[in-house]
């Protein structure tokens, strides 16, 4: 799981998201990989939060008064769906440059998201604390994931949520993760991702119930080429996304 350090900050990771930070919102562009499975990832965050709290999905703004924290925010394509859903909004990533577009796409919008040039574990240590966690396609990419899977947790308030996100370490996980959507259909640029930074199902559930929550659902997110689109599936062989619980206090 890489070299224990005491931050998760990964500088050649981050530098890797700054030269693509321009296209944070384009949905033709080099992130488009992230704007195709955005409507999964919207999905289960939602029905998952209105579930757990007991919210009622009729309504336009059904987080009204939840507060939650994406970590890698990156532009924002999970934070503004998210205030828009009624959440009290903080978005962090350690690239200022991500939180400048962030800001200024989220300003011109007129959508409230609080945006942070900050890691998780600063957070953390400061105290705060979110309904719910988001770590959406950022494990595989810091440094020391014991720690930040640790700061994440802590994170939670009791009686809150985790939700993460990453691509299983697998040979079906190499074969279309890096070689089918980096170097030949081009989705990503080469070395968007490392294979021996991926984790399974079983060492992120691991790390969290370490630390003191469960995790209470596990899903696949599979892709579709005839039909160009993602959908939530039993197979975890490639991508998934899992929720996990912290007691009440």
């Amino acid at each position: 799981m890489g070299a224990m350090t005491d931050t998760t900050i990964n500088d050649a990771e981050v530098e890797k998201f700054v030269r693509m930070a321009d296209e944070w919102w384009d949905p033709n562009g080099k992130l488009k990989p992230l704007h195709k499975i955005n409507p999964q990832r919207l999905q289960y965050i939602r029905d998952h939060a209105i579930s757990h709290f007991g919210r009622d999905s009729g309504v336009r703004r059904p987080l009204e008064g939840l507060r939650i924290l994406d970590i890698g925010c990156g532009g924002g394509l999970l934070s503004e769906p998210m205030a828009r859903l009624g959440a009290t909004v903080v978005g962090i990533d350690p690239a200022e440059e991500n939180i400048r577009i962030a800001s200024v796409h989220a300003e011109a919008g007129g959508v409230a998201v609080d945006y942070r040039a900050a890691t998780s574990e600063q957070l953390a240590a400061a105290g705060e604390k979110f309904d719910i966690v988001l770590a959406m396609e950022v494990i595989e990419h810091v440094d020391n994931v014991p720690l930040f899977v640790k700061s994440c947790t802590d994170l939670v308030k009791p009686g809150g949520l985790l939700v993460m996100a990453t691509i299983n370490r697998t040979p079906r996980a190499y074969a279309l993760a890096i070689v089918g959507a980096e170097y030949v259909l081009r989705w990503l640029p080469r070395g968007t991702h490392d294979f021996s930074k991926f984790l399974t199902p079983d060492e992120v559930s691991a790390l969290i119930g370490r630390n003191g929550m469960r995790v209470t659902d596990r899903t696949g997110v599979v892709y579709n080429p005839l039909r160009d689109e993602w959908r939530h599936s039993p197979d975890m062989g490639v991508n998934y996304m899992m929720l996990a619980e912290k007691p009440a206090a």
